[in-house]
């Protein structure tokens, strides 16, 4: 992690995505600007992977935009991704994807490559906000 008294201070970025096929391309370039510049270069590969998995679901599975939330916690960055469909997904240990499947993995990516992960519905938001919101921690070291 960078020592530059500028750059240790908790950080927070939020990127909005349309409802669109180069969502999941602008989330990836995102994210790994923002680990790479907060000093978290380790960890930009894996954030770049599973965030992009998060954003092509909701891309796929909901009707509407999408955001990204990145924050820094000390030692520990949280990204979440919020879309509009209230439905969450089940991750179904028995029955996994083959390892040449071209979808279905996401969850199963963010399960075994997130130090922690989880989501819950969004209903009756104070702002009107409503759909899921799907998240996972990484932590450097």
């Amino acid at each position: 992690m960078s020592t530059d008294p500028e750059l240790t201070d908790d950080w927070e970025y939020t990127l909005q995505v349309p409802a669109d096929p180069m969502a999941p391309c602008i989330a990836r370039r995102t994210l790994r600007t923002i680990f790479e510049e907060h000093g978290f270069p380790e960890l930009a590969d894996t954030a770049e992977l599973l965030t992009s998995e998060l954003v092509t679901n909701a891309y796929r599975y909901s009707d509407g935009p999408a955001s990204v939330r990145v924050k820094q916690d000390g030692d520990r960055v949280r990204v979440a991704v919020w879309d509009t469909n209230p439905r969450l997904p089940r991750l179904d240990l028995a029955a996994l994807p083959e390892a040449d499947a071209e979808q279905g993995r996401g969850l199963g990516l963010v399960r075994l490559c997130a130090d922690s992960w989880g989501g819950f519905e969004l209903r009756d938001q104070p702002q009107g906000l409503s759909g899921k919101l799907i998240w996972f921690e990484l932590g450097a070291g």
